[in-house]
């Protein structure tokens, strides 16, 4: 069986709730304060050097990282839960899946921990980091359906993605007030029932 290594409201909630809607079977091992030094931090550098969540160890006791990867080992088992092959939606999943990784996520990095990268100006970063995102968010909320989710009656992983990130900042008020259609993605989310006991797990309901 899959082990999710991960800690609960973290970017491993993305991991188990696409594992859960591809009726994949895993097991949480709760790593809770990895980030700072301590058993469970010396535990995940074990597994993964980067010492990020999620971290995935696989049936054949292989390590998979970064929640992209995931999604497609996924995909490759279940390909439902993406828009159908060489239609325009599924070149826009793609795109707006990887474009979250890569733009989105790095802002938490840097907002998170920004004493790593400019000890002198930490706040100045933050929120430099923090305005950045908020514009990043408005421009994704212009490419989305929203009728319920991302590309219209049909669920798929990215729905996932965005149901996770309105927990993070800047927080449900805002989104729902700039950003109305990942709001309403959101919610179509929440109200999955196979889903609930996981965002339950994961404070996001």
């Amino acid at each position: 069986m899959i082990t999710v290594y991960g800690a609960p409201g973290w970017g491993s909630a993305i991991s188990e709730l696409m594992l859960t809607l591809a009726d994949i079977p895993y097991q949480f091992e709760n790593i809770d304060g990895f980030d700072s030094p301590g058993h469970n931090q010396e535990k995940l550098l074990k597994l993964n050097p980067l010492c990020q969540v999620p971290t995935l160890q696989l049936d054949d006791g292989s390590i998979l990282t970064e929640s992209a990867a995931i999604a497609l080992m996924i995909l490759d088992k279940h390909p439902h839960l993406a828009p159908a092959p060489g239609t325009p939606e599924r070149n826009q999943f793609w795109r707006l899946l990887v474009w979250l990784v890569a733009n989105v996520y790095p802002t938490f990095t840097y907002a998170d921990y920004p004493e790593r990268f400019v000890p002198d100006a930490a706040d100045q970063l933050r929120e430099h980091c923090v305005a950045y995102r908020k514009s990043l968010y408005i421009w994704f909320d212009q490419q989305l359906k929203a009728a319920p989710y991302a590309f219209g009656e049909q669920l798929t992983l990215l729905d996932i993605y965005i149901c996770v990130i309105r927990t993070w900042g800047p927080r449900h008020g805002w989104f729902k007030e700039n950003t109305p259609n990942i709001a309403a993605i959101a919610d179509a989310v929440c109200a999955v029932a196979k889903l609930q006991p996981v965002l339950h797990h994961n404070d996001i309901i």
